[in-house]
């Protein structure tokens, strides 16, 4: 059995501290020479199979012009207010060198010539989107190879030359582009810092003691050194995502704690019961840890799921994250219980720094035995449970008004106008949409194979032009070998803006198709916004299969767990509260700018199109946890007591300390990525802060305590037909790891 199991490996791994933990800095120092030695760069792919964009793609290779690769762009005006590249020879002179600079650059394959064209012809200039109308901006696009060539030497290289020429020639500089997005440091790091800190201030409080602070971050320092390593030798294999580094450290570092928070909050209250500090260890690995491993697998299997929406990046992104989470779940039943057996009983001592500190009431733990242990709980819990239908209707009211604002979800593509101004590519932005226009911020890419029609590629560019959503038709580039035509076009709008999708729908529906009519031409959009918004539309067509999938497995696992009906189906609903309060959050922060200062969200921006669904995989796991770790002590408490009302009281309030700073530990840990100044890290962080923080507080605590209460003892109860289908699992075990057989302590309401 899996508790038997977890007995002896927690309890061996007490015993011989030094050799598990001598295996696990083998294991870190082994990850880390292999990320560096074979890892790989992270990389954005944001293409599918079957995708219009993709399709585009794969033309735009075949046609070998280049634009398959990545690109930067140099946006200058200069220094002097009344100064214009048209009329000052000395702004025009600069331009020149600048770009001559640029061409000079590793991997450059060439640069676009507004000083050339300059000289040439100033209304080509202008037509061609080099030059703003006024001649007071100009833009030099720099092109590059596709990533795989690259790597972060090259954006230095480009940001190195732009600071010395800025002290050299009479322009104001500006950088942005895909080169930028791909090899910028990914938020963290600081993040990480600011979470770990918060974590171990409140681990402090909550314990009282240095010793026990320290256990749950050092074992969390370790799986994530493994665990990130991991994912940088995946990323030398294939195209990992570059937001999964950064959201498998907040998981990672959230549960990671979260689990050794379980396992050690158990392991002191046997060691208050006067046990050896290696059989408190082991025992409370046997138990604490039993939810630990079903928690654990719960959400890896949610964030595998996210297989069924067919976008790779989703797919690669969601196996790289599990990674780091089942890492944790290894140390929280190895790495830990060696922790605990090399600190012995001093971790048994920590309530006089608690004395010391006054802080008794917050770092106390709730204890067998000790009328005083929870009471404040106790109360609390006892009073909602007098008044399940107010408290009931009370939470779910709220919660259900929280989610309101999700009616008004919108996914797109936050761009670099949603960047801090003190972001190079920020600036470089807003000069272009002064320039330009703003869809100049995100260009789309048509590809079209002739097939044989010589006509077609006229046509086509004729369409486009006269569309009311494009601004202007870039030239038209024809690869003589396969007769594909490649042109850019520039819509009228940013690329966040509702009315680009629109009009990349009407472009693919309406104006493409007739100007191609019954001929065997072919044309596609592509384009990252044009990728961006394929990529939303395939998650938000794929949802609902993924939420119903991740629903059935939630419902199926907890009904094994704890042997009834109507437990998991309450807590399936309960985390949709939780989750549809959580999107809302999001949607009046980030879409309706409602307390966006505070997280330094300068701009409104859209909800971006994969978030959704790869939050509902990372929270609905995350919520099980709490949930398996509550009802397994309500049902230790009802196998114990065999009374309903009982087991809820007991059960709940001797979780809630532990619930509560678990929660406080996840929040922090989240909110410290809210403020990173990528607004994707920012959603992140903020929707899993707001949905733990409701899940731990409203739901747990008011909602948990009132259902189960309203439902009595049905809450236990399974048909006795399914019964026998079921195979027994080992969390119908009381504190000690032993089964409970007792008459007394019948677990089910069976319908016979």
């Amino acid at each position: 059995m899996l508790s038997k199991a977890l007995l002896r490996l927690g309890a061996g791994a007490a015993r011989h501290p030094w050799r598990v933990i001598a295996a696990w800095l083998i294991a870190v120092t082994l990850a880390v020479l292999a990320a560096i030695a074979i890892g790989g760069r992270t990389a954005d792919s944001m293409t599918a199979p079957g995708l219009d964009s993709q399709q585009a793609a794969e033309l735009i290779e075949r046609a070998g012009t280049g634009q398959e690769g990545m690109t930067a762009q140099v946006v200058v005006t200069p220094l002097d207010g009344g100064a214009t590249f048209f009329d000052h020879p000395s702004a025009r002179t600069a331009l020149a060198r600048l770009q001559t600079e640029v061409r000079r650059l590793p991997h450059v394959l060439g640069t676009s010539d507004p000083a050339g064209a300059l000289g040439a012809d100033g209304d080509t200039t202008v037509r061609d989107g080099l030059v703003s109308a006024d001649g007071r901006i100009a833009v030099v696009r720099v092109q590059y190879p596709d990533q795989s060539r690259l790597s972060a030497a090259d954006l230095d290289a480009l940001v190195g030359l732009g600071d010395r020429l800025r002290a050299e020639l009479p322009l104001r500089i500006e950088m942005g582009g895909s080169l930028f997005y791909a090899f910028s440091d990914a938020d963290g790091g600081v993040s990480e810092l600011i979470g770990l800190l918060a974590a171990a201030a409140i681990l402090f409080l909550a314990f009282g003691s240095l010793v026990a602070a320290a256990l749950p971050i050092g074992m969390a320092v370790f799986g994530l050194t493994v665990g990130v390593a991991t994912m940088t030798v995946l990323a030398g294999v294939t195209d990992v995502p570059t937001f999964a580094p950064v959201l498998g450290s907040m998981v990672g570092l959230g549960v990671g704690i979260d689990y050794a928070l379980f396992v050690l909050a158990r392991h002191r209250e046997y060691l208050a019961r006067g046990l050896d500090p290696h059989e408190a260890a082991g025992r409370a690995v046997a138990t604490a840890g039993r939810p630990v491993v079903f928690a654990g697998g719960t959400v890896v299997v949610s964030i595998l799921g996210l297989a069924v929406a067919n976008v790779p990046f989703m797919t690669v992104g969601g196996f790289a994250v599990s990674i780091v989470v089942l890492i944790m779940v290894l140390a929280s039943v190895t790495l830990l219980p060696a922790f605990l057996g090399a600190a012995g009983p001093r971790l048994a001592r920590a309530g006089r720094i608690r004395r010391v500190l006054q802080a008794r009431k917050l770092g106390r733990l709730a204890r067998h035995g000790d009328p005083a242990a929870g009471a404040g709980w106790r109360r609390w819990i006892g009073h909602v449970s007098r008044h399940p239908v107010a408290y009931a209707i009370g939470a779910a009211g709220l919660l259900l008004t929280a989610t309101l604002p999700v009616l008004g979800l919108r996914v797109g593509l936050p761009d670099d106008g949603s960047l801090p101004h003190s972001r190079t590519e920020r600036r470089a932005y807003d000069l272009v949409a002064e320039g330009f226009g703003p869809g100049t911020n995100g260009p789309l890419v048509i590809a079209a194979n002739p097939a044989g029609d010589p006509g077609v590629l006229d046509r086509i560019v004729g369409a486009v032009a006269a569309d009311p959503g494009i601004a202007s038709v870039a030239p038209t580039h024809i690869d003589r070998a396969t007769g594909i035509g490649t042109f850019v076009v520039f819509p009228t709008t940013s690329p966040q803006d509702k009315a680009t999708a629109d009009t990349l729908s009407r472009l693919r529906t309406d104006v493409l198709p007739t100007a191609i009519g019954r001929g065997p031409a072919t044309a596609h959009v592509g384009g990252a916004a044009a990728s961006l918004s394929d990529v939303g539309r395939r998650t938000s067509e794929r949802l609902p299969l993924f939420v119903a999938a991740v629903l059935a497995m939630s419902f199926l696992l907890l009904m094994l767990v704890f042997r009834s009906v109507l437990v998991p189906l309450k807590a399936v609903l309960l985390n949709l509260l939780s989750i549809g309060a959580a999107y809302g959050i999001m949607v009046a922060v980030f879409q309706w700018g409602w307390g966006g200062a505070l997280i330094g969200l300068e701009a409104t921006v859209p909800i971006v199109s994969f978030i959704p669904m790869f939050l509902f995989a990372i929270l609905f796991g995350l919520s099980m946890d709490y949930e398996v770790f509550l009802l397994s002590r309500v049902r230790e408490e009802y196998l114990r007591t065999g009374d309903n009302g009982t087991a809820i009281v007991e059960g709940v309030s001797r979780t809630a300390r532990i619930i509560t700073s678990a929660a406080l530990i996840m929040v922090a840990v989240f909110l410290s990525f809210a403020v990173a100044e990528d607004p994707s890290t920012k959603m992140f962080g903020l929707g899993l802060a707001s949905a733990i923080f409701i899940d731990a507080t409203v739901v747990r605590m008011v909602l948990v305590p009132a259902t189960m209460t309203l439902l009595g003892r049905t809450n236990w109860w399974l048909p006795k037909w399914l019964d026998r289908m079921l195979p027994r699992s080992p969390v119908g075990t009381d504190d000690t790891g032993s089964e409970s057989t007792g008459e007394a302590t019948r677990p089910l309401l069976v319908d016979r």
